[in-house]
C-alpha cells in the first residue's frame, strides 16, 4: 500500500480532493511565479518530475495527499491537468471509514486558517476552495530560507505554522513577509522549538 503507482495519463486538477482546508497564498504566488518562467519543454519535463500523490477513496475519487500548493498554482496558470501517483487503492471502503482511516495514517489535515480542527466535511471539494492561512505562508518562506529542513513528517510545515501562530502576530505574518521571516527566524533558533520536524538548532 505505500509504493508509489505512476498513473502515465493526466488526471483534471479539479477532480483532485484536497485533504487539507488551508494553503499559504504567497507560497502559491511563488510557485506560479515559477511556473511562468518556464518553456513549453521545460513544462512538459517538469510535469513529468512532479507526480502529485493521490490516494483512491470511495466513487474512485482521487485525494490529492500532498501538492496542494502546485496543484492550484498549475490550476491558477491555467493549466488543467497534471500526473498522478497512486499511493494507496481504498475505492472499496465507505465514506465514513475511508475518512477515519486517512486521518489516523496522517493523510487529512481537516484545520482552519486559525489552527482550529474541523470536521472531515470541511474539506473543500476542490483546490479553489483551499482558504489563505499566512503562517503556513511564513512556514513555507522559514524553510526555504534555512529555518528548519524539508522533512518527510507528514503536513510538517502547517506544525510550523502553528508554532509560529501562538508566538507571532497575525498581521505581521500576513501583511509583512519580511519582518514576519525575520521573527520567524528568531522563533525557530530557540530550543523550544526543537520537537518540531527538521529543527535545524540555533
Amino acid at each position: 500500500m505505500s509504493s508509489v503507482e505512476p498513473i502515465l495519463k493526466l488526471v483534471p486538477i479539479l477532480d483532485l480532493r484536497p485533504t487539507q482546508i488551508t494553503m499559504g497564498a504567497r507560497e502559491v504566488k511563488r510557485k506560479r511565479d515559477n511556473w511562468r518562467e518556464k518553456t513549453a519543454r521545460e513544462e512538459g519535463t517538469f510535469l513529468g518530475d512532479h507526480l502529485v500523490p493521490v490516494v483512491v477513496g470511495p466513487g474512485d475519487v482521487f485525494y490529492l495527499v500532498d501538492h496542494h500548493h502546485l496543484a492550484l498554482a498549475l490550476h491558477q496558470e491555467g493549466q488543467e491537468k497534471v500526473l498522478v501517483a497512486v499511493q494507496a487503492r481504498l475505492s472499496h471502503l465507505g465514506k465514513d471509514e475511508f475518512l477515519r482511516f486517512m486521518d489516523k495514517r496522517a493523510w487529512l489535515h481537516p484545520f482552519d486558517e486559525k489552527g482550529r480542527r474541523q470536521s472531515p466535511e470541511a474539506l473543500p471539494k476542490t483546490v479553489e476552495g483551499l482558504v489563505d492561512d499566512p503562517f503556513r505562508s511564513v512556514a513555507g518562506e522559514l524553510r526555504e530560507a534555512g529555518g528548519y529542513s524539508k522533512d518527510t513528517t507528514p503536513f510538517s510545515e502547517f506544525l510550523w505554522a502553528d508554532y509560529l501562530r501562538d508566538r507571532m502576530d497575525a498581521t505581521l505574518a500576513r501583511d509583512n513577509p519580511k519582518k514576519a521571516l525575520a521573527a520567524a527566524w528568531d522563533i525557530a533558533r530557540h530550543k523550544d522549538a526543537s520537537f518540531l520536524p527538521g529543527w535545524c538548532g540555533p
